[in-house]
């Protein structure tokens, strides 16, 4: 089948059934736990590169239940956010892989605070995590705050550009943050195509983070399409459950094929 981008986490079990379908891409979303264990991200990487699937890596989003933010006031979130990209940085060099990474998540100060000064202020944080690696991470937009690009006028002239930043643009984040509207969609997906390496497809409603199967929502996918063909993207949906079926993936998958 073509189209084979999927996610999933570490667990043996998860993986293997995403293996059934000869997936292209795999992207493994981690937790602050998978870091105490390096070895088993470097296996699983290994088990992927074994069957001819390109691996990614998606950084934990919170710390000990707290989501992470770049700039958070709290020193043990800031110091967990240095050192998990420090680590995945050298475990990516190693094992040939990427990693995605958020600046920052919802429900953070840097989701309500939208200035020029923070924008600036984050690509000055944002250039530290870099200098651990030019090559493998790749930033991904979020639905509020200074890295949205329906919320922060600023994020690609003050930030993106001047930091030539390698991009995960998230095609939901992007449409929900400009509350559904297609054509600012496409106007994002051009002006970070020079920047774009990866993409996370999901469909949505546009009004908030609801992660549908593609078909389901009112994103126009004949439109995106041209954008994302010759570069990475998984298909980021929702599981019910333990996560352990992949079907709604591989059903959007499909319907990716044929649109």
């Amino acid at each position: 089948m073509k189209f084979m981008r999927l996610k999933g986490n570490l667990d043996q079990s998860n993986l293997d059934n995403r293996l059934r379908y000869n997936p292209n891409i795999i992207e493994f979303y981690l937790s602050d736990r998978d870091l105490q264990d390096p070895d088993l991200i470097r296996n699983r990487i290994r088990q992927l590169h074994d069957r001819g699937v390109k691996p990614y890596l998606h950084h934990p989003p919170n710390y000990r239940g707290e989501y992470l933010d770049i700039l958070s006031e709290n020193p043990h979130i800031r110091q967990f956010y240095h050192e998990s990209c420090e680590l995945l940085a050298r475990i990516c060099m190693e094992e040939r892989a990427k990693c995605i990474v958020h600046a920052h998540y919802v429900h953070t100060a840097s989701s309500k605070n939208v200035t020029r000064e923070r924008t600036v202020l984050l690509r000055e944080e944002i250039h530290k995590v870099m200098s651990y690696s030019q090559e493998v991470f790749v930033w991904e937009d979020s639905t509020e705050g200074l890295f949205s690009y329906g919320r922060n006028p600023y994020l690609i002239d003050d930030l993106i550009v001047p930091l030539e930043l390698s991009l995960n643009v998230d095609v939901s984040h992007t449409f929900i943050s400009f509350g559904g509207d297609n054509e600012r969609l496409r106007e994002v997906l051009e002006r970070t195509s020079p920047y774009a390496q990866y993409y996370h497809l999901v469909d949505s409603m546009g009004q908030k983070h609801d992660s549908l199967p593609l078909g389901q929502g009112r994103i126009d996918w004949r439109m995106v399409k041209p954008f994302v063909l010759e570069k990475d993207f998984i298909f980021e949906i929702t599981l019910s459950g333990d996560h352990s079926d992949c079907t709604p993936m591989v059903e959007s998958a499909n319907y990716f094929d044929k649109v």
